[in-house]
């Protein structure tokens, strides 16, 4: 440990149980530190464990549903009044595709389902981030970071309309990192993740298949949610203060082997 986030007030967005990336970021963020409290829609509290996760840890949980704009107001002016300030983080681990839940073949989409997809998995990342920035609750030089996957740039059946939401992901990223950064110093980052065993992952057909192919095929195998939440806790933390605008990947070398 090393106190990286020591002073740092942050939101951990997408905690569902100790199987969710966004746990062991939490996790990282707390020994490193740092201060948080932890949101997830009012669905996700009851299919998961997040509730019981935050009675463990003593912090707040703070029900929202970072698709609805009224309920980003109310966890931003919540936390802000919980840490007696701004924000210094926040990480956005939010995705879902009814497509892929409903098992729907890519070529015969419910286009419903697909602007749900986008909306949950891409958009909601613009409406936290649009709403921040009208209220000025992110502190100067504050970091925000979200959860990416490489089928934003490649082609890998199974993944669905997701690829689609990863992609307007990352622009949004490079868009609205421009943007905050000019006005506040505001870094925002994505994270590549290597496929990693989360509750949401695993239900993903084929995933068992092509998490043991990913691993082959990385010079240095899979990466660990440890691993991402270490990049996250560095991204978070001043050590970082320059880098913005970045899809970085925690893949074990994946992205560029051929």
């Amino acid at each position: 440990m090393h106190n990286l986030l020591a002073g740092k007030n942050g939101i951990i967005s997408g905690l569902l149980d100790e199987n969710s990336l966004a746990y062991h970021i939490a996790l990282k963020c707390r020994e490193e530190g740092g201060k948080i409290v932890v949101t997830n829609t009012g669905i996700g509290a009851r299919l998961g464990k997040v509730k019981e996760i935050c009675q463990q840890w003593n912090v707040p949980f703070l029900q929202a549903d970072l698709t609805l704009l009224q309920d980003i107001d109310r966890l931003l002016d919540e936390a802000i009044s919980y840490f007696g300030g701004k924000i210094d983080f926040f990480l956005h681990s939010v995705a879902m595709s009814l497509n892929i839940r409903k098992n729907r073949d890519y070529c015969d989409l419910d286009y419903d389902f697909m602007q749900k997809t986008i909306d949950i998995s891409a958009i909601s990342l613009h409406k936290f981030l649009s709403r921040c920035y009208k209220k000025d609750a992110i502190k100067e030089w504050g970091s925000v970071v979200t959860i990416s996957y490489i089928a934003s740039q490649r082609t890998f059946p199974g993944y669905n309309d997701m690829s689609e939401a990863k992609a307007m992901l990352e622009a949004i990223v490079r868009n609205f990192g421009y943007y905050y950064g000019r006005k506040r110093k505001v870094r925002i980052n994505a994270i590549s993740q290597s496929p990693t065993p989360t509750t949401a992952g695993s239900s993903i057909p084929g995933f068992d298949i092509f998490y043991k192919y990913a691993g082959d095929m990385s010079p240095l195998g899979n990466a660990p949610a440890d691993a991402c939440a270490n990049l996250c806790v560095f991204l978070f933390s001043d050590l970082s203060r320059y880098i913005t605008m970045q899809t970085i990947y925690c893949d074990g070398g994946f992205h560029a082997t051929g």
